[in-house]
């Protein structure tokens, strides 16, 4: 359980409080390594470099320093949630903090927004979408496979330490249940997410945004399409973000060896009135004409 402050809500990084039995810490040393763990007074962390009692973390202030039996420095920070996202435990594959960050950014979440999720994955975008809505919002995350849901669910309740109260989850597809879900926005990480473009006309109101998370061009090119032929979309943006890590020692600077680069495409949409409500359209009516492949080819 993580540790609480005496207003009810987890204790953040940068606090003046001491660390505490049953708090979650990152312990980095000296090579950058990071190492994630629940401090539980009488046990003992263990790793390649020696071992180091709970007990000598517990009551120091963050950022103190302590050494293993074999005279490793580590430091004890409280976790970001980028350290948690990246070490937690997973099922799914996680949305890593580059593309977390551009989907709040490109959908425009902010608080008191309404998010409708699909799918929840390992939670790691669901505890964004979370911190970007803030209390006044609301986060309705859908997962149609139940050990996906089962990580998702201990993931999101571990890093706030209780179920959020403005987060619902439900086991199912989301697709029977968009169109009687009213939202801000509708995020979708889904191997099909040109299915749901028809639940989230009705879903979203003129104004709102829809914003897809897909891995290759077929997927981006068949929901731009859907999209498109829906007629109540415009502002259609497909990008995709690439990051580079640099090392800096000195006067020895240089980006890092190895980059992040291509994980997704991110396509954002905003709702419009269809042509016959008064509204510009897309291009209603209108296909391609392409003849599409299989689902499971896009996947592969």
């Amino acid at each position: 359980m993580t540790t609480r402050s005496p207003l009810g809500v987890p204790v953040l990084p940068g606090a003046p409080e001491p660390l505490a039995n049953g708090e979650l810490v990152v312990l980095i040393d000296r090579k950058k390594r990071r190492y994630l763990l629940t401090l539980v007074a009488g046990q003992q962390w263990h790793s390649h470099a020696g071992g180091l009692d709970h007990d000598a973390l517990i009551g120091q202030p963050e950022g103190s320093a302590a050494r293993t039996n074999k005279n490793m420095e580590v430091t004890v920070l409280r976790p970001t949630r980028e350290d948690y996202a990246l070490k937690m435990r997973r099922g799914a594959q996680v949305i890593y903090p580059k593309d977390q960050a551009m989907i709040v950014s490109l959908a425009d979440v902010r608080p008191g927004c309404t998010v409708v999720e699909a799918g929840a994955g390992s939670g790691a975008l669901t505890m964004a979408l979370l911190a970007a809505v803030g209390p006044t919002g609301r986060v309705i995350s859908y997962e149609r496979r139940a050990d996906h849901l089962e990580h998702a669910i201990r993931n999101v309740e571990q890093w706030h330490g209780e179920r959020p109260p403005n987060w619902e989850v439900h086991e199912g597809d989301l697709v029977a249940a968009l169109p009687t879900l009213r939202a801000h926005r509708v995020i979708l990480d889904l191997l099909e997410p040109w299915t749901l473009v028809d639940g989230a006309v009705d879903c979203l109101a003129p104004g709102g945004i829809v914003l897809a998370y897909t891995p290759t061009v077929p997927q981006v090119m068949r929901f731009a399409e859907a999209l498109d032929v829906s007629g109540a979309f415009t502002d259609r943006r497909t990008s995709e973000t690439l990051l580079r890590t640099w090392n800096v020692d000195g006067l020895a600077v240089r980006p890092d060896h190895r980059m992040v680069a291509h994980t997704s495409f991110l396509t954002t949409a905003r709702r419009v009135l269809p042509v016959e409500d008064g509204g510009p359209g897309a291009s209603l009516g209108k296909t391609s004409g392409i003849a599409w492949p299989a689902v499971d080819a896009l996947a592969d």
